[in-house]
C-alpha cells in the first residue's frame, strides 16, 4: 500500500461531468477526466421521440450521470496509475436545483417504459424556467400570508427551485406526481446510487427547497394554500431528514466498486452544490471574501457571522456553505452564455476566417480586439438579462438589451459591452450586500472564465473597484468535492477532521492579482450610473416592455403549432 492518499471529486455540470483525482496532502490534481453528456441539455425534443418541448423547458437524462461515473473514475485511475486502495474518499457536487421524480427503488420515472414519453418524468435542471407561473403564484400566496421565509430568499422564490417545479408537475402532469414515490435533487440521487442510501444534503434543502435549520420546511398549511393536493408534499414526496455538509453519507456499494474500480465501502460524502463546494476550494472559510464562480452563469458566495436580509439574494442558509457561518448566495444567470451567444449567432464570417487562420477560437479573437478598445469607446451599454435576472431582481421574464448601436458597431465592441454589463450586474450585487451589512472586502474568482479571459477579469476589477484573486485550480467544484471526500474519510484514514483543515492544505490561489486601473474606474463610474438607470427602468416595473414582448412571442408560437 502506498503512503500517499488520494480523494476523488466529481462535478456534475450543465453539459458534462468532470472528475479529478487529488493528492489529499497537497490538493495537487493528479488526473482529470471529462464526460460530455450524450443527451446534453434537452430543450427542444425528448430523446428518441418527436415530442416537442414547450418553451423554457430544460431537461436532462440521468443515464448521463451514471455514465459519467462509469467512464471518468476508471479513466483517472488509469491515467494516474494510483492504487484504488489509496483512494480514501469520494465527493460529488451538482448544479441546482436539478430535480427528478423517482419510484420506491430510486429509479427515475423517465427510465421506465410507461413514463419515458412524458417530459415531466425527466430531470428538470436549474435552467428549466417553465415553472414561472407556479413561482409567481407561490410568491403571491406567501406574501399574502406574510410567510417569514420569503425574506431569507431576497423576497422571491425562483422558478428554478424545487417547489415551483414540483407544483408544475402536479399542474401539468398529475399522473407523474401520483406515480412518483418522491422528488429528489440530482445531488442526493447520485449519492443514493453510490452508497445505496438516501441522505438529503443541507445545501440544496436550504437554498433550493425553503428549508431552514431552526424551523424546517414551511408549514403544511402554506402548501395547502398553494393547492390542497400539496398539503402533505413534504412528508409524502420529500424527507425531513437533512444531513450536514462534509459528513460521510456511506460507503461505495459493490456494484459501484465494480463499475469504477474503487474499493467497496470507500467513503462518500453528503452531496453538495457546484457553487457552494467551490468556496473552500478557493481558500475561503471566513467572512468578508466573496467567491465568484464564473462560467455560463455566475454564483456569488459570501460568508457572514449572522443572518442578514439582502434584497434579491438567492438565499441565506446557516451552515449552507461552511459549518458555523451563514452562507449567502446571489447570482447572475447569463454570463459565459452571453458571450457564447455573440460568438455563435452574431459574429461575421471574416472573424471566423481570421480565427481559423490563427488557430484560435472566436472568443480569443474577440478578446484580443476588445482589449484594444478603451472603456466607453464603443458608445454601447447593455443589460445582462439575456437569460433572465437572478439577483437582485429575481425575474426570469426580463430579457437582454443593447443600447447605442450604430451601423459602425463592430462585434468586438458588442463583446466588450456584454462583458461590462455582467460586471455592472456583479457590482449591484456587491453593493446590495454591503448596504445590508454583509462585508465584501475582496473578490476571489474561479471557474472557466477567469482561466480563459484576462480582459474580463480586469474589467470586473475596474467596475467593482476591488482586487481580484484567482483560484489555482481550474476545476474548483471538483476539487471542493474531493476535499469533502477527504473529510468524509476522516483523519484516521489519512483525510481531514473538517473542511477548515482540508482547505488549509488542499486549496490554493494563483500569484496574479487583478487591481483596478484608476482612469478606467472613472469612465466606468459614469457608465455604471447609466446602467443603474436602465436597470431600474426596465427591471422594477416602470416599463414592462420586455414582458409584453415575451407574451406576444408565446402567443405567436402557439399560433404556429
Amino acid at each position: 500500500m502506498g503512503s500517499k492518499k488520494y480523494s476523488i471529486g466529481i462535478d456534475f455540470g450543465t453539459e458534462s461531468g468532470r472528475t479529478v483525482l487529488v493528492d489529499v496532502a497537497t490538493g495537487e490534481e493528479v488526473a482529470t477526466s471529462v464526460y460530455e453528456y450524450k443527451d446534453g441539455v434537452i430543450d427542444e425534443l425528448l430523446p428518441h421521440t418527436n415530442i416537442k418541448l414547450d418553451p423554457d423547458f430544460a431537461l436532462q437524462n440521468p443515464a448521463d450521470y451514471i455514465e459519467t461515473i462509469k467512464v471518468t473514475i476508471p479513466a483517472v485511475l488509469r491515467e494516474s496509475g494510483v492504487d484504488p486502495e489509496d483512494v480514501i474518499g469520494l465527493g460529488t457536487d451538482f448544479t441546482a436545483c436539478t430535480m427528478m421524480p423517482i419510484d420506491k427503488e430510486g429509479t427515475p420515472l423517465c427510465m421506465k417504459e410507461e413514463w419515458r414519453n412524458n417530459p415531466h418524468a425527466w430531470v428538470k435542471i436549474w435552467k428549466h424556467h417553465a415553472a414561472q407561473p407556479e413561482a409567481n403564484r407561490l410568491n403571491e400566496i406567501a406574501r399574502q400570508r406574510g410567510e417569514e421565509f420569503l425574506s431569507r430568499y431576497g423576497g422571491k422564490i425562483s422558478s428554478e427551485w424545487l417547489f415551483p417545479k414540483i407544483w408544475q408537475i402536479l399542474d401539468e402532469a398529475p399522473e407523474i406526481y401520483e406515480a412518483s414515490d418522491r422528488f429528489i435533487e440530482g445531488a442526493d440521487w447520485i449519492v443514493l446510487q453510490l452508497v445505496g442510501q438516501e441522505k438529503r444534503n443541507l445545501c440544496t434543502a436550504g437554498y433550493k427547497a425553503i428549508w431552514e435549520k431552526s424551523t424546517g420546511y414551511p408549514s403544511d398549511d402554506f402548501f395547502a394554500a398553494l393547492d390542497p393536493r400539496l398539503r402533505h408534499v413534504v412528508d409524502d414526496k420529500l424527507s425531513r431528514e437533512i444531513y450536514p455538509l462534509g459528513e460521510r453519507a456511506g460507503g461505495l456499494t459493490r456494484q459501484m466498486a465494480e463499475w469504477t474500480g474503487l474499493r467497496e465501502a470507500t467513503a462518500v460524502s453528503i452531496g453538495n452544490v457546484d457553487a457552494h463546494v467551490s468556496v473552500p476550494a478557493c481558500t475561503v472559510t471566513t467572512p468578508g471574501r466573496m467567491v465568484m464562480i464564473m462560467g455560463t452563469s455566475i454564483c456569488h458566495m459570501v460568508l457572514g457571522n449572522e443572518k442578514k436580509i439582502v434584497e434579491g439574494m438567492c438565499g441565506v442558509v446557516e451552515d449552507g456553505i461552511i459549518p458555523g457561518y451563514f452562507g449567502f448566495e446571489a447570482g447572475q444567470s447569463c454570463v459565459g452564455d452571453h458571450f457564447a451567444w455573440l460568438v455563435e449567432r452574431a459574429t461575421p464570417p471574416e472573424y471566423h476566417e481570421e480565427a481559423k487562420k490563427r488557430g484560435w477560437d472566436l472568443h480569443q479573437l474577440l478578446e484580443e480586439r476588445a482589449t484594444k478598445l478603451k472603456p466607453g469607446e464603443s458608445g454601447l451599454l447593455a443589460l445582462d438579462w439575456w437569460n433572465g435576472n437572478r439577483s437582485i431582481l429575481v425575474d426570469v421574464d426580463l430579457t437582454g438589451m443593447l443600447l447605442g448601436a450604430t451601423l459602425a458597431t463592430r462585434a468586438e465592441e458588442i463583446y466588450r459591452a456584454l462583458i461590462e454589463a455582467t460586471a455592472y450586474g456583479t457590482r449591484i450585487i456587491i453593493e446590495t450586500f454591503e448596504k445590508s451589512g454583509v462585508a465584501v472586502d475582496e473578490l476571489v474568482a474561479c471557474g472557466g472564465l477567469p482561466e480563459k479571459n484576462k480582459l474580463l477579469m480586469q474589467i470586473y476589477s475596474d467596475v467593482t473597484g476591488r482586487e481580484i484573486r484567482v483560484a489555482a485550480s481550474s476545476q474548483t467544484p471538483a476539487l471542493g468535492s474531493a476535499m469533502h471526500g477527504a473529510v468524509a474519510a476522516g483523519k484516521d484514514a489519512g483525510g481531514y477532521e473538517s473542511v477548515f483543515e482540508a482547505a488549509k492544505q488542499m486549496a490554493h490561489l494563483k500569484a496574479e492579482i487583478y487591481r483596478p486601473i484608476p482612469e478606467h474606474q472613472a469612465v466606468y463610474e459614469r457608465l455604471y450610473r447609466e446602467y443603474l438607470r436602465l436597470h431600474d427602468y426596465f427591471g422594477r416595473g416602470e416599463n414592462d416592455v420586455m414582458k409584453v414582448l415575451k407574451r406576444v412571442k408565446v402567443e405567436a408560437l402557439r399560433g404556429k403549432r
